[in-house]
């Protein structure tokens, strides 16, 4: 895999995306932002992939390293909505079989997509070998939207240098306070797969508590620190409006 550290000072300007976020993405006051797809599609299809072109055009590793983790970030978002437009309407991305679906069994996370200074990545790729190593951050994962109802949010706004710290712990925040995210029924604690699968990233199990207890409102944390972990589970339904 190509070396991406970011080496620069450059800058990119999301703003096409972000008004595209801003116009299809509908929080539902609770917690949970869903997508209109269907607008989308047939309102500003063409102006993603616009978007993605110039993304494409960028050179990350001349990047700062905040403008380069909220590239990444949304280069993996705008992707994940362009192939799920590509297919639509589906139920589930995970209907979107493309020859591999990497950790998940079946899906598009494994196909080569894109090429990135000269590197065909995939979305795995992206969010494996580049996303998590290079910044080593585990809000990363609050970030990065995977088209599903437990996935966290996919933001109102596009990432930029300026604002994808803030960003990040706004969606810890909104996933670890909302049922799909960390869900306490009876002393029991019922928590996204993606705590389970990335445990590590979180300091392993028992740093799962912790780091909830940082996001969480005070009548959930309370709940979360009486509570023991009694499974995960995940709802791979579409974040469709």
């Amino acid at each position: 895999m190509r070396n991406f550290t970011p080496r620069g000072s450059a800058s990119v300007d999301h703003t096409a995306f972000d008004r595209m976020l801003q116009s299809y993405v509908v929080p539902d006051g609770q917690g949970y932002n869903a997508v209109n797809y269907r607008r989308l599609k047939s309102e500003a299809q063409d102006a993603l992939r616009g978007y993605l072109a110039g993304l494409l055009a960028v050179s990350p590793s001349a990047l700062s390293g905040a403008d380069a983790h909220a590239y990444w970030i949304n280069l993996y978002n705008a992707k994940t909505l362009e192939v799920v437009l590509e297919y639509y309407p589906v139920s589930s991305i995970r209907e979107i079989n493309l020859g591999g679906g990497g950790l998940f069994g079946r899906g598009p996370w494994s196909r080569k997509l894109i090429s990135v200074e000269g590197t065909e990545l995939s979305l795995d790729n992206i969010e494996h070998d580049i996303v998590r190593p290079l910044f080593g951050d585990p809000l990363s994962h609050y970030g990065l939207n995977c088209a599903s109802y437990s996935c966290p949010n996919l933001a109102t706004r596009a990432y930029t240098g300026a604002n994808v710290d803030a960003l990040l712990a706004q969606g810890a925040a909104e996933y670890i306070n909302h049922p799909r995210g960390v869900a306490v029924s009876k002393g029991s604690i019922t928590a996204s797969k993606i705590y389970s699968w990335y445990a590590d990233d979180f300091g392993g199990r028992r740093g799962l508590k912790p780091h909830w207890l940082g996001y969480a409102r005070p009548d959930h944390a309370r709940k979360i620190e009486s509570a023991s972990i009694g499974g995960y589970g995940y709802d791979w339904r579409l974040n469709e409006v």
